[in-house]
C-alpha cells in the first residue's frame, strides 16, 4: 500500500520501489557504487560502514523534507552492509559452536580419563 500524501513519503515505499525497480526489468542492472564498494570490504569494517550509513540515513529521515530520497544509494549499501553482517555473524558463530563442540569432546575425554585412573588407583 503506497503511503498518502504522493510518491516516497515513507521507508515503506522506498523499499516498494526498490522492489519494483528490480523485478520490473529483465535486465540486470551494475548495482550502485555503494552497494560494490561493500561488497569488496572485509568482515571487520562491515559495522563501521553500517553505522556510519545508519547514522546518515537517521539523519535525513530526521529531516522534513525529503532529501531521505537521494540517499537511495545509501540504503541499499546500508542494507547490504547489514546483510553481510548477519551472513559473516552467522558464520561465525557457527564456526564457534563447531569450536565449543570440539572443547566438549575434549573434557568428555578427559573426564574418562580421570574416571578410568581413578578406578584404577582404588583397585590398587
Amino acid at each position: 500500500m503506497r503511503g498518502v500524501g504522493g510518491p516516497l513519503l515513507c521507508i515503506s515505499d522506498l523499499l516498494s520501489d526498490v522492489g519494483d525497480e528490480d523485478s520490473g526489468s529483465p535486465q540486470h542492472h551494475a548495482p550502485p557504487t555503494a552497494v560494490a564498494e561493500v561488497s569488496n570490504l572485509p568482515a571487520t569494517d562491515l559495522p563501521k560502514l553500517f553505522h556510519e550509513n545508519f547514522i546518515e540515513l537517521n539523519g535525513a529521515l530526521d529531516g522534513a523534507d525529503h532529501s531521505w530520497t537521494a540517499l537511495k544509494p545509501k540504503l541499499c549499501s546500508a542494507l547490504d552492509a547489514a546483510n553481510k553482517l548477519v551472513d559473516s555473524t552467522n558464520y561465525r558463530v557457527a564456526t564457534l559452536s563447531e569450536k565449543f563442540e570440539e572443547l566438549e569432546q575434549i573434557v568428555n575425554r578427559r573426564d574418562s580419563a580421570v574416571t578410568a585412573a581413578e578406578s584404577i588407583q582404588g583397585s590398587l
